[in-house]
C-alpha cells in the first residue's frame, strides 16, 4: 500500500535492509544498513522480522507525510525526530495517523537514524535484498529518495494489540554515541606489510574522520602509518570493516557500500559490533583503535546476538 509521501528528501535518505550476501565474488557490494543493530531493533519494535527494509536517514532528515495509519519506530542517531512538529521518543513503538508528518530537527548525536514501519517497506527484491546501492543504481529506483517519491509498505501480518505501544528498548541497551570513538579491531590480513613502528602508530595514534566519509568508507587523517616497503598488494577481497593503508599512510575504513576487492595492504578489520558503532561517527570525530583477538570479537558478537534474541522473544510474541 502507498504509505508515505516524501515532502523533503533530507541530505541522503535511502531504503536499506540487512544487505545482499553471496554476490561479492561478482563484484556486488553487500550494501544494507550501516548500523545493523539499530535497523534490527527498529524492525522488532514494530513487529517485523529483523531484516525488513526501513528508511536510513543521514544527518539531515526527510519530511514524510503518512498516507495511512502506521506503526513506526525511530532508532539509531538522535536526529530530533518529530511527528506533526512535536518531539517524538526514540527506541519505542509509536502509532501515527493518516495525514501526520514525520520530520527531523537538529542532529543531537550520531549520524544515521532508522525509521521502520510495520509490515516493512515494499520494494522489489534484487539479489536477495531490497537495499539501494546508489553507485550502481541497484535496488528499488537505484537512488536516494527524491521529493515526490511515494514509499510503499506491505500490510502487517497478524494482529496489533494495544500493548505494542508499550514496546521500547531498555535504557541500558540504548547505544551512546559520542564524538570520540575507541574501535576494536582484529589485526591483518596484511599486518606483516607494516613496520613495528607503523603498527605502534596505528594502535596508539588518534585519527580524525575527514569530510571524505560516506557509506562506502571513511578516510582518516592523523599520524602516517609506516610500511616496510610499498603499500600495494595483489588485489584481494575487502571484507566490511577492512582498514586499508595506501602509500600516504592514512587509513581508509571500508564500510557497507565499499568495493569488493582492493589493492592496498590492510592493517586490520573492525569487529562486526564496532562497525555498527562506527557508522554513527561523523566527519571531525576522533578515532582510536584497540587490538582484540578473534575469539574476543566472537564473544562480542555472541553477546549482541543474545540481546537481539531476547528482544525477539519479547517483541515478536504477539
Amino acid at each position: 500500500m502507498d504509505a508515505l509521501e516524501v515532502l523533503q528528501p533530507g541530505a541522503f535518505t535511502t531504503i536499506q535492509d540487512l544487505g545482499r550476501y553471496g554476490y561479492q565474488k561478482y563484484g556486488v557490494p553487500i550494501s544494507g544498513a550501516m548500523d545493523r543493530f539499530a535497523l534490527r531493533v527498529a524492525n522488532l519494535l514494530v513487529g517485523n522480522e529483523e531484516g525488513e527494509a526501513a528508511v536510513e536517514v543521514t544527518i539531515i532528515g526527510p519530511k514524510l507525510k503518512a498516507l495511512q495509519n502506521l506503526w513506526v519506530a525511530f532508532t539509531g542517531a538522535d536526529l530530533s525526530p518529530e511527528v506533526n512538529g512535536m518531539a517524538s521518543p526514540m527506541w519505542r513503538t509509536l502509532n501515527i495517523q493518516k495525514g501526520d508528518t514525520i520530520s527531523f530537527g537538529a542532529p543531537k548525536s550520531g549520524c544515521r537514524a532508522y525509521v521502520a514501519f510495520a509490515g516493512g517497506i515494499d520494494l522489489p527484491v534484487v539479489m536477495g535484498s531490497r537495499s539501494i546501492h546508489t553507485r550502481s543504481n541497484l535496488g528499488g529506483n537505484g537512488r536516494a529518495l527524491f521529493k515526490g517519491d511515494v514509499i510503499r509498505v506491505r500490510e502487517p501480518e497478524g494482529s496489533w494489540p494495544s500493548r505494542l505501544l508499550s514496546y521500547q528498548l531498555p535504557a541500558d541497551q540504548i547505544p551512546v554515541y559520542g564524538r570520540d570513538w575507541l574501535i576494536r579491531v582484529i589485526l591483518g590480513p596484511q599486518n606483516d606489510y607494516f613496520t613495528r613502528r607503523g603498527m605502534d602508530t596505528f594502535l596508539t595514534g588518534e585519527y580524525l574522520i575527514t569530510p571524505q566519509a560516506d557509506r562506502m568508507g571513511y578516510r582518516l587523517k592523523g599520524p602516517p602509518i609506516e610500511h616496510k616497503a610499498g603499500a600495494d598488494i595483489l588485489t584481494d577481497a575487502t571484507p566490511p570493516g577492512s582498514i586499508q593503508v595506501p602509500g600516504d599512510g592514512m587509513p581508509i575504513i571500508l564500510l557497507a557500500d565499499a568495493q569488493t576487492t582492493g589493492g592496498y595492504s590492510k592493517i586490520a578489520v573492525v569487529t562486526s559490533v564496532d562497525q555498527d558503532l562506527l557508522s554513527q561517527a561523523r566527519p571531525g570525530d576522533k578515532v582510536r583503535f584497540a587490538r582484540v583477538t578473534l575469539s574476543a570479537a566472537h564473544r562480542l558478537l555472541e553477546d549482541r546476538e543474545k540481546k537481539i534474541h531476547k528482544l525477539k522473544r519479547v517483541f515478536l510474541a504477539i
